[in-house]
Formats: structure tokens, C-alpha cells, sequence
């Protein structure tokens, strides 16, 4: 079996490509390595200037190494074997989106911590209860969510009851699994 990319290697590909360095970017882009990236190293930290890191189509199985990153504000890991949400406390000062579908997160631990969360892309996980999705609302600036493909919203939208529900939970939403949301409240035309 052949080893994994290193970031240090992908990153150095990357300088190569794009003329640039890596410790002085505010996007870096280290999408579809081959062999693929499969751990985050510590060598992430010495993107200090990092304000959207792209991760994605690789087969990172953990989130780690995330110190150092005090500008991060997108972090994109989506289609990767993640199973969890912990390490992302070392960004949750800065962090404003998550692209994270395509995994196998099952959890929401750690999302709680993330207060500055604006958007969160998670389709296609393994949240199948609400006991898990309720941590999205201590995420209290939360104003897009993609929960497309979780067992939990399958189950709902198949009921019917899926948007309610979130809705209830989550009333500061603008936008849910790609759709506005319609307020129900305030200026309807009952009212006038």
C-alpha cells in the first residue's frame, strides 16, 4: 500500500504551482492529492496567514492540527473518511463556514464551540438523531445549513416534518438544504 501525501508535500506542490508561499496565503488549496492526503500534520500550523484551507477528495480520517490557523474562516473538508468534529476548537474564534459532506460524521461534538459558524455544508454524513443535530444551536450566527442525505433529514423529509422541525431549532436560519426559508412570523398577510 503506498503512503499517504504529507501536507509539507502538498504544500510544497502547491508553492511550486502557484509561485506562491504557503505561510504567507490566505487560500491554499490542497484538493485530490495522489496518493491522497490522509493525516492532518502539524505542519498546517505554519499557515498562520490562512483564511480558507481546502482539504477536500482526499482521505483524511481526523481533524487535528488546526493551531496556528488564528485567521481561518473556511475550512473545507468534504469526501473524506472524517467520522468526527473534535479539533476544530483550535479555530472556533474564526471559523465562519464548514464544507464538510461526504464524510462519516455521525457526532456534532466540537461544532458547539464554533460560535462565528455562518454556513455549514454537511450532506451525505450519518447524523441520524436530534440529540445530535441540537448542537448546531449554540451556533447562534448559523444562517445556511446542508443536512441533504443525513439518515435524520431522509427520515423527516420523507415525513414531511423535516424543515419544521429544524426550523423550531434553529429560528435564526436563512437558508436550509439549498432553500430561503419563508418566515412564518411577523408580516404575514393574515395580519393586514
Amino acid at each position: 500500500m503506498s503512503k499517504g501525501t504529507t501536507i509539507k508535500e502538498a504544500l510544497a506542490r502547491w508553492e511550486e504551482k502557484t509561485g506562491e508561499q504557503a505561510a504567507e496565503a490566505t487560500c491554499i488549496k490542497l484538493l485530490m492529492q495522489l496518493p491522497p492526503i490522509e493525516k492532518m500534520d502539524a505542519t498546517l500550523s505554519t499557515l498562520v496567514k490562512c483564511e480558507q484551507l481546502a482539504l477536500s477528495t482526499n482521505a483524511i480520517d481526523k481533524i487535528s492540527n488546526l493551531n496556528g490557523l488564528g485567521k481561518l474562516k473556511i475550512l473545507s473538508l468534504g469526501r473524506n473518511n472524517i467520522k468526527k468534529l473534535d479539533g476544530l476548537e483550535a479555530v472556533a474564534d474564526t471559523l465562519e463556514q464548514l464544507w464538510i459532506s461526504y464524510n462519516l460524521i455521525e457526532r456534532l461534538k466540537g461544532i458547539n464551540s464554533c460560535k462565528k459558524l455562518q454556513v455549514v455544508y454537511m450532506s451525505n454524513n450519518k447524523v441520524k438523531d436530534w440529540n445530535e443535530f441540537d448542537k448546531f444551536s449554540e451556533c447562534t450566527s448559523l444562517q445556511d445549513l446542508l443536512m441533504t442525505g443525513n439518515p435524520l433529514e431522509v427520515k423527516h423529509s420523507e415525513d414531511g416534518s423535516w424543515r419544521d422541525q429544524v426550523m423550531a431549532r434553529l429560528p435564526g436560519l436563512a437558508k436550509l438544504d439549498a432553500v430561503p426559508v419563508v418566515s412564518k412570523g411577523g408580516d404575514d398577510e393574515e395580519g393586514g
